[in-house]
Order: structure tokens, then C-alpha cells, then sequence
């Protein structure tokens, strides 16, 4: 009688008639495993695989009380999980849509404190209710069962009947009948899955729309206000003072890229002949406006010094000079502070003709604006 090979990579003789070499005492062609039926392969694959049976668990009696309880159990929890994984997405994609908008402050109000805390409540309940729900499914519908096999190469036959074990597995589940659980798995895994996704759209939003590196909030007819919210005009300011201003816009005062100084000089200051190119006009009268951001380390300079005419920055001691354009005469900045070009409008308050022509912050943003 002629056997074949039945290695591991082999066809085991699937594609030749006759006997099977590594199967049970009795030879089974492929003829003869594909006439036999899906728990008659199971066994035969447990037996062959010399799997020893210790103890049997069957699970609930289908259409029993305690099935349906059970069934009742487990969809329950993943539908409270795709639930709490919808309410993730409704506090994450609402928010500025149709929930207040989130943003930082030091006294923020009670939607920007709940915000975070509520993400991760709703996320970690959505996660907790899907671990929940696959335990119960795992302790109360499948059947259990307590089994000791040995190991060996593989074959056609192995292949046959390891298909038919899992195929068995998966029949023993239920889900084909269990209609609950099948619906509120597929509604937990639909919810879940955008609820893990959602938070990626920061990472695949490109951050440079816009130029925001080179951009601020400042633009034509933007009035400067204090810190307190109110307008200033001109002569609201003693000479040689200065006041720190913010665009008239949502947040304007907690924009750092967009804090300006807003300077009057002394009567005996006198602006350079030759301003810096293009900025011949930045200036009213005797009022002029620099970025408070210093353009050495990006600190706040917040010094200014009205005999000598010195803006000075507190934590590297750059030094520049109002009356030439704010350009550094002292310290390690190599760059001038930009100016903001300034006017008043027809109520008389300042405002701003333009945002900066150049980039705010550090020398390594010195390169023209896009």
C-alpha cells in the first residue's frame, strides 16, 4: 500500500487518492474526510491529536432562562460600551461646535476644567464595559472544557481537522442565534473603534495650515486693548510709558504671540531718519508698538527704561532701542523686535493697519513671511 508524505509544508497526499500516512489506526482518504460532517472531524482530529478530555462544561441550555439572562448580561455591556465610547466622541467633536468651545485659563470656566476629566471617564467606562462584557460572554455562554493534547508535524488531515475544531469553536459561541449580542457587539466595536481613531485626527491635521507660525491675531482694524478688555486712545498714555496690549480678539489676552508694547516717547525722543524698509509708517505720533516677545529666547520683555530709551529683556539682559526700531544694541539678541503698524479709527481708539510683516519670536523664525 502506497503512503505519502505528510510533512510539515507538504500536501499530505491532498491531491492524490489513497491512504494517509499520520493519521488514526484506520486510513482516511480526502474522499473519505470530505464526506464526513464538521463534529465527526472534530472528534476524529481530537483523537487523532491524542487530546485526553479531563471534564466537559456544555454551558447554559440554549433557549433556557439562563441563557436568555446571560444574553441579556452581555449585550448589556457592550451596548453601555459603544454608549460611553459615543459620549467620548460627542464631548471631543462637539466641543466649539454645539457645546462651548474648550480653551485654557488659569480661571477657566467649568466646561474647560470637565473637559479632559470627562474624555477620560468616557473612554476608560467604554473600555472597562468591553472587558465587562467579553468576561461574561467568556464565564456564562461558552462552553468550557478541560483538555491535555500532544503535539506533532502537520499533515492534510491535520489541516482538515484542526479547520473543522475551529469552525466547531466558533459554532459553540452562539453568536449565530444570540441576535443581541451579535447587534450590541457590532454597535461596541463600530463605537469604539472611531472612539480610538478620534483622537488621531490632531496627528493627521497638518498644524501648518495657515502659517501660524508666522501669523498672529493682529490684522487690519484690530483694536488694541489693555489687559482689562478697554480701548486706548491716544493721549491715555503719560510720555515715556509703556502698556502691554492685546488684539480686540475671542482669547486676545491670553495669545503670547500676540502681546505688544505700546510706547509713547518723550518729547526730546526722536524717531530715526532711516526706519527699517517698509516700515516708514508703523508709527502715530509719538506712539509706537513692538512685539513683547524677545527675539533672543522668546522671554517676555517687560523692562523699559524711558531716559535712556532702552527696552530690556529680564533674562538674558538683550537690550534695544525704541528710537531705532527696537534694535538690539546690547546682549546676545541679533535680531530687532517687529513692529506693528498702528493707526486710530474713526472713534479714535488704536488699532492695528496690519498684523507684523515678519515673524514674532526667536532669531530662528527670521525668514519672510508667506
Amino acid at each position: 500500500m502506497t503512503t505519502h508524505d505528510t510533512r510539515p509544508g507538504s500536501t499530505g497526499g491532498e491531491d492524490t487518492p489513497g491512504p494517509l500516512y499520520g493519521g488514526p489506526d484506520e486510513d482516511y482518504t480526502p474522499e473519505r474526510l470530505a464526506g464526513m460532517s464538521r463534529e465527526d472531524l472534530d472528534r476524529l482530529g481530537a483523537r487523532y491529536d491524542g487530546v485526553e478530555i479531563l471534564h466537559v462544561d456544555p454551558g447554559p441550555e440554549p433557549g433556557s432562562r439562563l441563557e436568555k439572562r446571560a444574553v441579556r448580561q452581555v449585550g448589556l455591556a457592550f451596548t453601555l460600551a459603544g454608549v460611553f465610547a459615543f459620549l467620548f466622541l460627542v464631548v471631543y467633536a462637539g466641543s466649539g461646535w454645539f457645546l462651548p468651545e474648550w480653551n485654557w485659563a488659569e480661571e477657566g470656566t467649568t466646561w474647560s476644567a470637565l473637559f479632559t476629566p470627562l474624555l477620560g471617564l468616557f473612554m476608560g467606562l467604554s473600555l472597562t464595559m468591553v472587558g465587562v462584557g467579553l468576561v461574561l460572554f467568556t464565564k456564562k455562554l461558552l462552553p468550557h472544557e478541560t483538555a491535555v493534547q500532544d503535539k506533532h508535524d502537520g499533515s492534510h488531515f491535520d489541516r482538515v481537522t484542526t479547520g473543522a475544531t475551529l469552525v466547531g469553536g466558533l459554532h459553540s459561541t452562539g453568536l449565530a442565534r444570540r441576535k443581541l449580542i451579535t447587534r450590541s457587539l457590532g454597535f461596541m466595536g463600530a463605537a469604539v473603534g472611531v472612539m480610538l481613531l478620534a483622537p488621531l485626527g490632531g496627528l493627521i491635521k497638518n498644524p501648518n495650515t495657515g502659517n501660524p507660525l508666522g501669523r498672529t491675531s493682529w490684522a487690519e482694524g484690530v483694536r488694541l486693548l489693555r489687559d482689562d478688555g478697554s480701548p486706548i486712545r491716544p493721549g491715555d498714555q503719560e510720555p515715556g510709558s509703556l502698556e502691554t496690549v492685546f488684539p480686540e480678539v475671542p482669547g486676545g489676552n491670553l495669545q503670547s504671540d500676540a502681546a505688544t508694547m505700546l510706547i509713547r516717547l518723550r518729547p526730546e525722543q526722536v524717531l530715526q531718519d532711516e526706519p527699517r524698509e517698509g516700515q516708514a509708517d508703523f508709527s502715530y505720533g509719538d506712539y509706537v508698538a513692538y512685539s513683547k516677545i524677545c527675539t533672543h529666547a522668546g522671554c517676555p520683555v517687560s523692562l523699559y527704561e524711558q531716559e535712556t530709551g532702552r527696552i530690556l529683556c529680564p533674562c538674558h539682559q538683550s537690550q534695544f532701542a525704541v528710537t531705532q526700531g527696537a534694535k538690539p544694541i546690547f546682549g546676545p539678541a541679533t535680531r530687532s523686535l517687529p513692529q506693528l503698524p498702528i493707526t486710530v479709527d474713526d472713534e479714535g481708539y488704536f488699532v492695528a493697519r496690519s498684523d507684523y510683516i515678519e515673524a514674532v519670536g526667536p532669531t530662528y523664525w527670521n525668514r519672510e513671511r508667506i
